[in-house]
């Protein structure tokens, strides 16, 4: 899908192996944690965000790759839930080249970072200050990601969201210069007759002294 973008930062990923399973944990974000997105916007995630979307079947990837899958929430193998600090992951790592050469790099810190993969379905924008402010109020939710380089690759959706929400604000603001303007000639019409009809009354007076 075209309109997939993708977040993540270096927050850090804790290893668990307990009974015998290895376990992945760590945050793919932050609630109202302020990042700017390639020193064009602001970006923060609303507390809530993922509410819905982490009911659905999300893949957990080694490096946003399809074909590096370590975990789905259809299995059971990627839990994903939200906290008071952020959308919360838990990934069992599997028994594969790929699961266990991540457990080897996230325990030697080598990798240290989460990233996830989402599409804006609700989005408020401030355009107010110095440089434009995104609030991500809700969002699907397609894969996370443990990588080392937890990167901000692509702005130009976003950039495109910017730029709709700015033409949906001139298109209220014209809306609205045009009712004003239509509401401005309609008080002058009204006042244009009623000066008409004082002076017409005014004839009629004078006509009859």
């Amino acid at each position: 899908m075209s309109d997939i973008e993708k977040r993540g930062g270096s927050l850090g990923v804790e290893t668990r192996d307990a009974d015998g399973k290895r376990t992945l944990i760590g945050y793919a974000a932050v609630w109202n944690s302020d990042t700017t997105i390639g020193d064009y916007f602001v970006e923060r995630i609303a507390p809530g965000a993922f509410s819905k979307a982490i009911g659905g079947d999300i893949l957990a990837l080694y490096d946003h790759d399809m074909g590096r899958v370590l975990g789905r929430t259809r299995s059971k193998t990627l839990r994903l839930s939200e906290d008071n600090h952020g959308l919360r992951v838990e990934i069992d790592v599997p028994e594969t080249s790929d699961g266990n050469d991540l457990w080897t790099l996230v325990a030697r810190g080598d990798v240290a970072g989460m990233s996830f993969a989402f599409r804006a379905t609700k989005q408020e924008w401030d355009d107010t200050g110095d440089i434009p402010h995104r609030t991500v109020i809700e969002a699907e939710l397609y894969e996370v990601t443990a990588t080392a380089n937890p990167a901000y690759p692509d702005t130009s959706l976003a950039a495109r969201s910017l730029e709709s929400a700015r033409a949906e604000l001139d298109a209220v603001r014209d809306e609205a210069k045009r009712k004003e303007e239509n509401a401005a000639a309609a008080r002058r019409r009204i006042a244009e007759r009623a000066a008409q009809q004082e002076q017409r009354i005014r004839g009629i007076r004078q006509d009859a002294s």
